[in-house]
């Protein structure tokens, strides 16, 4: 089934239309996305590698878990959704914390991604053995230490998707939370 997002304006409010993922990326329509941090109790942060049949950013770490927020959904059922096909894995409500929204565009080839971003955080403990990867979306997932994540933002973003300012957030969730 084809997915279909809420079409919004550049204040991100709702136009009333509604398009297809190709319509949206192809004319470079603002539709809503979602992404969570989860962090465990040990300030570990789990990623996922993106596969290698990814349009954008293949075999590259990103957030732990992310994606479209489909149309007539809220961002919150659409990080629950996602996370459960991207993973495996089960969260509810009571596990995510909203943190900040923001804009992010996106150009590579004739895909023109616009944003409006919700980040959440989620302090879980997963272990990696209990999630079950949808193998077009997801290669892999890791436990990386702050450190080592911080050192990759540092160093150009090594091995990491460049999307900037995830990991700016990212970066401050550190700060503040742990």
């Amino acid at each position: 089934m084809e997915e279909k997002f809420d079409v919004l304006n550049e204040q991100g409010e709702f136009t009333g239309e509604v398009a297809t993922r190709e319509e949206c990326h192809k004319n470079g329509l603002w539709h809503r996305a979602v992404y969570a941090f989860i962090i465990d109790d040990n300030q570990n942060i789990l990623l996922q590698k993106r596969s290698a049949n990814k349009k954008l950013w293949p075999n590259m770490w990103d957030v732990t878990v992310g994606g479209h927020v489909d149309s007539g959904e809220f961002g919150r059922q659409a990080l629950i959704r996602e996370a459960k096909e991207e993973l495996g894995i089960d969260i509810n409500d009571g596990d995510i914390k909203y943190l900040v929204g923001s804009t992010s565009i996106n150009e590579q080839g004739d895909i023109v991604n616009k944003h409006f971003n919700e980040c959440y955080l989620i302090t879980k403990n997963i272990n990696i053995s209990d999630i079950k990867v949808q193998e077009d979306e997801v290669s892999e997932v890791k436990y990386f230490s702050k450190d080592e994540v911080l050192r990759r933002i540092n160093n150009n973003y090594e091995g990491l998707t460049v999307k900037t300012g995830v990991w700016n957030f990212l970066q401050k969730i550190l700060e503040i939370y742990l």
